[in-house]
């Protein structure tokens, strides 16, 4: 596995085009955000967001049917493709083309592939250890990449920790580590807090902690060969 300090993060941008799975990933997220405005999103969100450990519960559907909502092995990972309006895939679409790409290349598919679906499942079992820890009466699903975009994030800042990003409305561009610990910071303000209702913040605190790990281990083991 390549560090990459400031030339590392040069050369991995300048490659021509998005690396393979990083442009997958693009391609199927916004392929299924367009399935569900044209009209599938009650269905694809019934079957495949992330719904809440407990019991089912049966919910009417706009065209008459009636459907079992709750729990299932499979959204661990399917919730991760789908969003909640064009603000949200917008977000996340943009910080997967922006970190996808040098971390992909850094890390090579395969193991990309694995971070990236690590920190995906990570997310969601975050979000559904603190649903069922501190509001087990709400019942609703969670939708988006952003657990798997935290974790790219933060590989992005171990990989790349002097490469100059822009964090919020700060007007200057700051080392990538400065801005992400930051992020992750106001984080865990915003879901201690109970601030923005609706945003899963430990979800993407989850995945940041599983990639964290990961990142970690690798190093760790690439030093000791």
């Amino acid at each position: 596995m390549r560090i990459g300090h400031d030339a590392g993060f040069a050369e991995a941008c300048l490659m021509p085009g998005l690396p393979t799975f990083t442009r997958a990933l693009l391609i199927a997220n916004v392929a299924i955000f367009l399935l569900q405005q044209a009209g599938f999103d009650p269905g694809l969100v019934a079957h495949f967001a992330l719904w809440p450990f407990g019991q089912h519960h049966l919910a009417h559907m706009a065209d008459g049917g009636v459907v079992a909502l709750g729990f299932e092995p499979w959204q661990l990972v399917t919730y991760a493709f789908l969003h909640g309006g064009v603000p949200h895939i917008a977000f996340n679409m943009l910080a997967l083309w922006m970190f996808g790409g040098p971390v992909e290349n850094a890390l090579g598919m395969r193991r990309y592939a694995f971070y990236y679906f690590a920190c995906v499942v990570g997310a969601a079992f975050a979000q559904l250890v603190t649903i069922a820890l501190f509001s087990p009466q709400d019942f609703y699903p969670t939708v988006g990449a952003s657990g798997g975009v935290f974790g790219l994030l933060l590989a992005f800042a171990v990989l790349y920790p002097q490469a100059k990003v822009f964090f919020f409305l700060i007007p200057v561009p700051i080392p990538a580590r400065i801005a992400v610990v930051g992020y992750m910071a106001l984080e865990l303000f915003l879901g201690v807090t109970g601030t923005q209702a609706g945003v899963a913040h430990f979800a993407h605190l989850g995945g940041a902690v599983v990639g964290f790990a990961l990142i970690r281990y690798w190093l760790y083991t690439a030093q000791r060969r």
